[in-house]
């Protein structure tokens, strides 16, 4: 299990790093430091580093076998979160919807897409055994 003095740390591509800050902060991430060639944000609660190359950027992203995201543990932030994705007009790549429907993994999810084509997952699991 994860101990609260650790840190998961991601770096990804980024093409333009003024879009890139201002699609992290709208999904409610806080920039902790900017610098010519990078943007490292509080990614709820974790690090993520967008660094800027343009030419590593997808040019039609799937989401396998790439992609990146959290895991609520609380339905209601993960509902919190769809919400204000909703209310800031964040683009999305899949739509809410329900996967393994009637399984024990069934769970909720919705993926986004920054400006650099990196996907984000975001769910929760009713049956918090299957996390993991």
């Amino acid at each position: 299990m994860r101990e609260t003095n650790k840190v998961f740390h991601l770096a990804i591509p980024c093409k333009e790093l003024d879009e890139t800050v201002t699609f992290y902060e709208k999904l409610g991430c806080r920039l902790a430091r900017r610098y010519d060639d990078r943007v490292t944000f509080d990614f709820f609660g974790d690090q993520v580093v967008c660094h800027l190359s343009p030419e590593n950027v997808d040019r039609e992203p799937t989401m396998y076998p790439r992609h990146f995201g959290v895991t609520f543990l609380e339905k209601e932030e993960y509902d919190q979160t769809l919400e204000y994705a909703i209310k800031e007009e964040l683009p999305f790549f899949k739509k809410p919807m329900v996967r393994f429907k009637g399984k024990q993994e069934e769970h909720m999810t919705f993926f986004l897409i920054d400006p650099a084509n990196n996907l984000l997952e975001f769910k929760y699991y009713h049956d918090t055994s299957m996390v993991y």
